[in-house]
């Protein structure tokens, strides 16, 4: 009876395992949500080993015999930290926020146990002696950071992906395009179901252009609601660490996560008393209601917009209006162009030797002149570095001095009179196609790039979510920038969602499909 017994508990556990292994290759992984995979994990229809490796099976099956070239390291510890997610949640029965989730990282957060290069051949193989202050949070709600992505070499191009670390990393919808910069790994990988999301840098783009290029969501949070401790800096002042998602509801997650506090980024202080308990609250498909939004015609009317994208656009203004919103349209900020003179400061070189001390002894040049002199960098950002290494003086001590977003005068003067015109119509967001102009073939530089994030979010601190509007007739994503208050977040997520929820835009580049 024993015998008898014992053989049925271990038939039992064997067909256990082979459901198991079953269902998990029956649940449809491509464009998965972390909701979904949740849910899955709780009916134990798969587990997190299985879903690492199922991402990891995608990035050898797709990413260099493609040449999309996304990664530029595959962490060794992915499976093991999954193998610990599984059996916690086998112990407890509970779920972290972000459990058993894949993310890509970009080549510029710090992460202790993998390369942080900037897309720098002068940094390959270096590792930081402890995570970013995101990667940390991240770490902690049960991310799993399964790659490192390519970027633009330090961050310098709106337009490209481009290292000398690892190449150029192209569009996912076609191959012979540009996924923009310079979070393009990040972006391409993500669009193309290597990771569920992933992680990017936005000092006047980075986020957004790739999304829109890439069919994704992309959040630029307000400055000061996330920390920039421990990501290589391009300009500090504006930099903004953030998600980039398939869906608006995991990119909200992430933000949930990552906003904050932190000691080692002052100008986090501002988020005390601005964050909600949670963001997923406003996930509302019902949240356009009454939400009053200007179309900022200066980046719908120009000259060189794709005709197609101008369509698109407005095709979106009546989509909105059909759910709810009250559209101004025209809006402008008057003497705008007057306004954004000179709110760009150039402080790289201050910032990266800051940097670069953090570092210690894990890098082998402990300033930008060095990494100059070492001539380990491509071509095309050697005037960008020249450039760079002419301003030697500390931004507070030149004329005009350089300051934060919140102490400039030329950036206060331009938040209040945005504010100011927001007010005067009682708007609660400005919406705008992201990029004016479809992704440029790779190679071309004279074509116009169309790019529209540069000055309202970043020079005023206040933030912007982009998400999928349409995909043009060569099957190119388009997508639809809205703008908002400081720290208005909680708004905008409702209009991006109630959109998203209506539309249904997003879809996968048909070059990368399900694994058979």
């Amino acid at each position: 009876m024993i015998k008898i017994k014992f053989l049925i508990a271990l038939i039992s556990l064997c067909v256990g395992v082979v459901s198991q292994e079953q269902s998990a290759t029956k649940f449809n992984l491509l464009e998965t949500t972390i909701a979904e995979i949740h849910e899955a994990y709780k009916s134990h229809r798969l587990t997190a080993h299985q879903l690492v490796e199922y991402y990891l099976k995608r990035i050898e099956a797709y990413d260099q015999s493609t040449r999309l070239n996304t990664i530029t390291e595959i962490n060794k510890n992915a499976l093991k930290t999954a193998d610990e997610l599984d059996e916690e949640f086998k112990k407890t029965g509970k779920l972290r926020p972000l459990h058993g989730v894949p993310i890509l990282v970009k080549d510029n957060f710090n992460t202790k146990d993998m390369q942080t290069a900037g897309g720098s051949l002068a940094l390959k193989g270096t590792i930081p002696p402890d995570d970013a202050f995101q990667i940390k949070r991240l770490r902690e709600a049960g991310a799993i950071i399964i790659a490192k992505t390519n970027m633009a070499e330090w961050a310098f191009s709106n337009v490209v992906t481009v290292s000398s670390l690892a190449g150029i990393t192209r569009n996912p919808y076609d191959l012979t395009r540009v996924p923009a910069g310079s979070s393009g790994g990040t972006a391409a990988g993500v669009s193309a179901n290597f990771a569920l999301l992933g992680m990017g840098t936005d000092t006047g783009n980075s986020i957004r252009g790739p999304a829109s290029h890439n069919g994704l969501v992309g959040i630029r949070s307000t400055m000061g609601l996330t920390s920039r401790d421990g990501i290589i800096p391009l300009y500090l002042r504006n930099d903004i660490g953030g998600p980039l998602a398939r869906t608006v509801e995991d990119a909200v997650r992430v933000l949930e996560v990552i906003a904050g506090y932190d000691p080692a980024d002052p100008i986090t202080k501002m988020s005390e008393g601005n964050i909600p308990v949670n963001y997923t609250q406003f996930l509302e498909k019902d949240g356009l209601k009454g939400a009053r939004l200007a179309v900022f015609r200066r980046y719908v009317d120009t000259e060189t917009i794709d005709p197609q994208i101008k369509e698109i656009t407005l095709r979106a203004i009546e989509e909105l209006k059909k759910l709810g919103a009250e559209i101004i349209d025209p809006f402008d900020i008057p003497n705008y162009d007057e306004l954004i003179k000179n709110t760009w400061c150039e402080v790289f070189q201050y910032d990266l030797n800051n940097y670069l001390a953090t570092r210690g002894n894990t890098v082998p040049y402990k300033t930008l002149k060095e990494i100059y002199d070492s001539g380990l960098y491509l071509p095309y950002i050697k005037e960008d570095m020249e450039r760079e290494l002419k301003f030697d003086t500390l931004p507070e001590d030149r004329n005009p001095p350089c300051l934060d977003l919140y102490h400039s005068p030329t950036n206060i003067a331009f938040r209040e009179a945005v504010l100011k015109e927001m007010d005067k119509y009682k708007i609660d967001a400005i919406i705008y196609p992201t990029w004016s102009n479809q992704p440029r073939k790779v190679g071309d530089i004279e074509s116009p790039d169309g790019d529209n994030s540069q000055f309202l979010s970043p020079q005023t601190g206040m933030p912007a979510i982009t998400i999928p509007s349409g995909y043009t007739k060569e099957n190119l994503p388009v997508g639809l920038t809205f703008f908002g208050r400081p720290f208005a977040e909680p708004q905008l997520i409702k209009y991006v969602y109630s959109y998203e929820q209506a539309t249904k835009y997003r879809k996968p580049p048909a070059n990368f499909p399900e694994l058979k």
